[in-house]
Parts: C-alpha cells; structure tokens; sequence
C-alpha cells in the first residue's frame, strides 16, 4: 500500500476536520429523508417535522417536553419501523468499512476485506445454520451473531493455521488461503437454502435469502443494540491499535523495530475484524465490496493516518449503506441491498485501481 507524500498528507490533515463535519451533515440529512419518505409499495410519506417531533419524544432527557404525536401513525411508522432499519444500516456499514480498513492495513494488501479473506462467508454460514435450526431468537436474539462470531472466528482460526510458516503469518497467503476457504464455505449455503425449501418453512427460507443477497429489511431495535455491543468491543479494539496500524504501514520490519509486537497484534485485529463482521453479516447477511471499496475512498480523502482514516471510512460506509436502502426502500421495491453495494461499488473499485495503475 502506497505512502502519500508528505505534502499531500499535510494538506489533508488540514481539511479532515470538516470532511468529518460534512459526512455527518450529509449522514443526517440522508438518514432524515430515507425515514420520512415512503416506499414504493405503501407510499405512507412522513414530513421532516414529524420524523424530528418521534425523535424528539423519544429522546429520554427532552420527551417529557414532547407534546402528542400529530399522526396516530407516526410512532409506528417512524420509530418501530424506519428508525432501527436506517440506523442499522448505517451501523453495519460502518462495521463493514472498520472491518475492510483493519484487514487492508495489517495485511498490507488493497484487495483485503471481511469477503475476501473468509470472515464474511463463515459468518454467514453460522448464521445460516441457526436460522435453518430455529434457533434465531434464543438468547434474546443474540444467538445469530454469536453463532456468527463463532464460525467466523474458527473460519479465521483455519485460514490464519494455513498460512503460518515458522511462526509468523504470511499476509499473502493468508489473503489466498481466505478465498479459498470462503469459496469452499460459501458452496454450503445454497445447500442450506435447499434444505430450507423442503421443510417447508417461508420464513426460514426468506431470512437465508437474505443472507446471500443481503438486506435490511427484518431489522429492529433488538439488532441495532446487538450491533452497538458487538460494535463497541470490536471497534474499541481496533481503535486501541491506531498507533499500531500506522507503524504497520512502513512494513513489518520497521514496525517490529518500532516495538509493536507483529504476531500478537495480528491475532488481535484478526480477532477484533471478525467480531464486527459477524455482528453485520448475521443481521444484514453478504453485503458485497463496503468493506473493500469505502476503505480506499477514505484513504483518497484524508489520508492513511488511522486516527483520521477509522471515523471517516466508518462515516463513509454508514453513508454508502443508508443510500443504497433509501434506494431500495423508495424507489425499487426493496430490493435487497447487497445487489445495490454490488452495483455501486464495482464500478468505483474498477475507477480506483485504473487510477492506482494510472499513478504508477
């Protein structure tokens, strides 16, 4: 991965502020308009003042200065039902590009994300498992991502077991032993949409399917606290490791001479990456190329210092998920948000690595 020059990064220093300050405008406004406006099935259009007003009465400091609701409607509508999906996107495309930047950066490879090194098919396919189990509500719904968490995690366990040599772990082969075991991972959850098929059950096989198409569709509050937890440990693990992250750039060596204990701090972003993976793929299933293309966007804007590089990448990916079901939801008839990323992010990544080999 490339280091900008030190005039560049200067000058983006300079500016991340208020491109922080302008993805969170730009967040909010989104957010807004994809609550309030209506679907392309049940048209029910929500006016801005009314969606402020439910949030407002829901905010526990300021909802005893609430006055009633103008709509009987408005609090199922907006709270129950748009609110906990838009913020569940936002956050599980947050996790996404967190995720992508973590694996891009120890890996030291621009084509790294959750997809491609097998966390996001090991996670699905947990997550798979439980649903054609009936187990999705256990633990109060915690059971899907943490079964997710699991098969994630043991994914990664044998992908990373096949590219240690001599003790230390080969970042290219870790890359390639990734796609090969998600591949092969991956080839079993068409087999559990079969088996899903002949038991019968709808439900079941619609909550697969949007595990291999990727959707947002059945999100409540209970994912979007699910999402924070898995979230806040994950995330806060990897935020600890921005000094890490930013040694990591100059290459193993001069990191290792800086003091970063290579090996244990690759378990640990391992570890932290496939925790908030699992938390996004088992709510919003395979949500293709945010983990890849948003952390390379970010880069383009403020540069590879990490303590700048996770809030906006993580903005970026929240952005790009409540886009793509503001899309959906309004304008083509909830179609499931993986094939919207998919469509939007090719041709970005194309556009970004013709740039990179135009560079060189």
């Amino acid at each position: 991965m490339s280091i900008s020059p030190p005039s560049q990064t200067l000058a983006r220093r300079k500016h991340w502020r208020w491109v922080v300050i302008g993805l969170c405008v730009a967040l909010f406004v989104l957010t807004l308009l994809n609550v309030g406006m209506g679907d392309s099935q049940t048209q029910k259009t929500v006016t801005s003042s009314v969606v402020l007003h439910v949030l407002w009465r829901h905010t526990p400091i300021l909802s005893h200065y609430a006055p009633p609701p103008p709509q009987d409607y408005s609090d199922s509508i907006v709270w129950e039902n748009r609110v906990p999906r838009a913020l569940g996107g936002l956050m599980v495309g947050a996790l996404l590009a967190l995720a992508g930047v973590a694996f891009q950066s120890f890996l030291q490879n621009p084509l790294a994300d959750p997809y491609m090194v097998g966390v996001s098919a090991g996670a699905a396919l947990g997550s798979v498992i439980l649903i054609l189990l009936g187990g999705s509500t256990l633990l109060f719904g915690f059971a899907r991502p943490l079964c997710a968490f699991v098969t994630g995690l043991l994914t990664t366990l044998i992908v990373y077991s096949l590219s240690r040599k001599e003790g230390r772990l080969s970042s290219q082969t870790f890359l390639l032993a990734g796609i090969v075991v998600g591949t092969f991972l991956w080839s079993f959850i068409p087999l559990m949409l079969s088996l899903a098929n002949r038991s019968g059950n709808v439900d079941r096989q619609s909550a697969i399917l949007a595990q291999l198409l990727g959707s947002l569709q059945l999100l409540d509050w209970s994912h979007v606290v699910m999402l924070a937890v898995f979230g806040v440990i994950g995330g806060g693990m990897l935020w600890g490791g921005v000094n890490e992250l930013n040694l990591m750039s100059f290459g193993e060596e001069s990191a290792a001479h800086l003091g970063v204990p290579i090996e244990g701090f690759k378990r640990r972003v391992i570890l932290a990456g496939s925790l908030v993976t699992a938390a996004a793929v088992s709510v919003a299933g395979i949500v293709a190329f945010v983990g890849l293309v948003v952390p390379h966007m970010a880069r383009r804007i403020v540069g590879p210092d990490h303590r700048v590089l996770l809030p906006t990448a993580m903005l970026l990916g929240g952005l790009l998920l409540v886009f793509a079901d503001w899309v959906s939801r309004v304008w083509l008839a909830q179609l499931e948000i993986g094939v919207i990323t998919s469509l939007i992010g090719a041709p970005v990544f194309c556009y970004l690595l013709r740039q990179r080999l135009v560079a060189r």
